[in-house]
């Protein structure tokens, strides 16, 4: 018992950070048995060792192979580092050893392989290096065996076919590489994962004889020719994968045997032909993924019998034909591609980017009320622009760039608060861009290049945030950019004035002297921001203080408040009103000259000097910063975030990225709950299927899908 004793502590000696871990672990003579992690049987031998989860570093100590009696080790999700300890050989009743999520290094110990008790070798996750042992076939009694994500190398053994204890068998993202063994397909596994490695050659027809496969992963290799016909008889596999491979010839129309699978995904090879019909049959379709191939025709009506399909890709194909009536009975669908629109509510991506797509796109699209990305870019479509898009509320990035859509932006699109990134561009829209998208105040990428756009770019609110390259390729578009139509509306470049403009205290002040004593209106003498002006500070050379109103002389509509102001202000005289001296017309933009106000605003007099609280932050920090009784009064805490989110962009720097208070009043009204309205009936819709066609045409290139996902085998 002493020498389990010690043992422990040298095992505990070995790690690191295990000051608040292993508190227990303090004397050799305790009673070990208590300690945590430790669990003995009723003589007092320690069975089990669950280090687990504990964020322990350092490394295994060799004294680990003291621990005779022990049956299962499970050090996983740590911090531990250097080689697996070669003593864990002398334990003869090992069964389960759990090492994954580590930072171990070094080779496999050999003799382990030879431990014919040992069930569970879990060494996924960490920077093991070597190859796959010719005696891995030795562990007899061994069903799960891991080693994904390590830096492995060499080739499959010849030999891995006499593993026929192995239930679960996962090689993925090491550095395999070599052929697929044809003797595999003795195996009688239920997961067989090779993902992400150098594989090369043929899929070995001998893998459709395994049986009590569920799942197969050859994605993410260099495998070549064809899918084989073979694997339609495994009709147990609930998930197969082959995508990002070099496969060609057509899809298996064998493959609508596999009566149990739920992903299907085929993505990213060479893969030619039609989409078979046969695979309608599978009832249990959950996911196909058919993206990124060169399948053409049409989709086949069958696949609307998969009821239980939730994400069906074919984007960057050539696909024609018309979209299946069936397909507004799949109710479970999430992601489509493409889909009988406006039937399916809970679609939150619609994707048929990179098709031969043609057609108007119908406005049944604006039913899908929880649609949050909508990309329907490089294809062929024509027609207009749905109205009924100011009706997908929660829509996030809408791309409908490189197609023939024709007609007008539509004004509803304004009522998009949740748009991002709205791109539009290399289409035949005409007309003036609507005021109304300056409501759109989530608007962060705007790009309506390449169109046939007229009238002037609303010179207000957030579009000044918008560069050029948003609006170019519109030749009767206006605003101040080079080689704008409404060049002139800007005023004519002119020298410095030689006017005076001031004359205060008998001193004689010309714009010279103030953009002297300013550096040229230098951003250090900057004392506030309006609406659409800067203030200044200026010390006249009698030192005496003035500010200086620099109105922004971007757009035309300026001039005319200039001119409101001077009617204005200049004609009021009030002890507490500031008084006008002056103005000039100038390169820096239009100047108003005012008396310098010391005691700040009114609000500063009222409430004194304002504190810095406000940072960009992230939702849950804005919450941070809500007075706590907020919760009390406010069951509704989104209504609280959106509405310090709204305050944060009161306080933009740029007077243009400011909403007005027209803007915000709206948006606190759209926070109030919507007023009980009585029952209606309303018409059932009818939707055109053959609204949206599609024709054959040349596929436009499109970025490689990567699909990503975790197999079943994922402990």
């Amino acid at each position: 018992m002493l020498d389990v004793g010690k043992a422990l502590m040298s095992i505990k000696a070995s790690f690191s950070n295990v000051v608040n871990v292993l508190l227990d672990w303090d004397n050799v003579h305790g009673d070990f048995c208590s300690w945590r992690g430790v669990f003995c049987d009723n003589v007092s031998s320690v069975v089990s060792l669950n280090l687990s989860n504990l964020n322990l570093g350092g490394e295994i100590s060799p004294a680990i192979g003291d621990l005779r009696e022990l049956q299962s080790m499970n050090l996983k999700n740590n911090k531990l580092t250097g080689p697996i300890p070669a003593t864990l050989t002398q334990i003869p009743n090992l069964k389960t050893l759990d090492l994954a999520r580590n930072q171990l290094v070094g080779e496999i110990p050999r003799l382990l392989y030879w431990n014919e008790v040992l069930q569970y070798l879990g060494l996924r996750g960490n920077s093991l290096t070597g190859t796959l042992s010719q005696d891995m076939c030795q562990l007899t009694g061994l069903w799960y065996f891991d080693v994904r994500g390590n830096n492995l190398t060499g080739t499959i053994p010849d030999s891995i076919g006499n593993c026929t204890s192995f239930e679960i068998l996962d090689l993925s993202y090491n550095q395999i590489t070599g052929e697929i063994p044809y003797n595999i397909g003795f195996l009688q596994v239920a997961t067989l994962s090779l993902q992400g490695n150098k594989l090369t050659g043929k899929i070995p027809e001998v893998i459709g004889l395994m049986q009590a496969l569920a799942v197969l992963d050859l994605s993410e290799n260099e495998l070549v020719g064809p899918i084989p016909p073979i694997l339609g008889n495994l009709s147990y596999t609930g998930k197969l994968y082959l995508y990002g491979n070099k496969l060609t010839g057509s899809i298996p129309p064998e493959l609508g045997n596999m009566s149990k699978l739920s992903y299907l995904q085929l993505n990213d090879n060479q893969l030619v032909g039609g989409i078979p019909p046969e695979l309608g049959k599978l009832g249990q379709l959950f996911e196909l993924n058919l993206g990124n191939n060169d399948l053409e025709g049409p989709i086949p009506d069958n696949i609307s019998s998969c009821t239980a399909l939730n994400q069906f890709n074919v984007h960057g194909n050539r696909l024609s034909g018309t979209v299946p009536l069936g397909f507004r009975n799949l109710e479970s669908l999430t992601y489509l591609i493409p889909m009988e629109l406006g039937h399916i509510i809970n679609l939150d991506t619609l994707d048929l980017s990179g098709n031969s797509f043609s057609g108007p796109v119908p406005a049944s699209v604006g039913d899908l009320e929880h649609l949050l990305t909508l990309n329907l870019s490089r294809n062929h479509l024509n027609g207009l622009l749905p109205t009924e898009f100011g009706n997908l509320r929660s829509i996030q990035i809408i791309d409908m760039s490189f197609n023939n859509v024709t007609g007008s932006i539509p004004a509803e699109l304004g009522q998009l608060q949740n748009v991002v990134s709205l791109i539009l561009n290399n289409n035949n829209l005409q007309g003036d861009i609507p005021d109304q998208l300056t409501n759109c105040f989530s608007l962060a990428n705007l790009n309506l290049s390449y169109n046939n756009l007229s009238g002037v770019v609303p010179p207000i609110r957030n579009f000044s945030r918008f560069p050029p390259q948003s609006f170019i390729g519109n030749p009767l578009l206006c605003c101040n950019w080079l080689g704008s139509i409404c060049g002139h509306y800007e005023p004519k470049s002119r020298g410095p004035p030689k006017l005076v403009v001031l004359h205060m205290d008998m001193a004689i002040h010309t714009f010279d002297d103030i953009m002297r004593s300013t550096e040229n209106l230098s951003e250090k003498y900057i004392i506030g921001y309006g609406a659409s002006s800067t203030v200044y500070k200026c010390l006249l050379k009698n030192s005496r203080p003035i500010a200086i109103k620099r109105l922004y002389n971007q757009c035309p509509y300026n001039l005319r408040e200039f001119e409101t102001e001077l009617e204005t202000i200049g004609s009021i005289r009030h002890r507490n009103i500031v008084s006008l001296h002056g103005y000039t017309l100038s390169p820096y933009g239009n100047l108003l000259f005012y008396d310098y106000m010391e005691n700040g605003s009114l609000w500063d007099l009222l409430h004194g000097p304002s504190k810095k609280i406000l940072s960009k932050a992230d939702s849950n920090t804005v919450m941070e910063v809500v007075d706590q009784e907020v919760s009390i009064t406010c069951m509704d805490l989104t209504h609280v975030r959106k509405t310090f989110q709204l305050a944060l962009l009161c306080t933009k720097r740029y007077p243009s990225e400011r909403p007005t208070m027209h803007e915000v009043l709206r948006v606190l009204d759209s926070l109030l709950p919507a007023p009980p309205t009585k029952p209606c009936s309303a018409p059932t819709k009818r939707v055109d299927c053959t609204m949206f066609l599609i024709d054959k045409g040349q596929q436009h290139p499109t970025p490689k899908h990567q699909a990503q996902h975790e197999n079943s085998s994922d402990a």
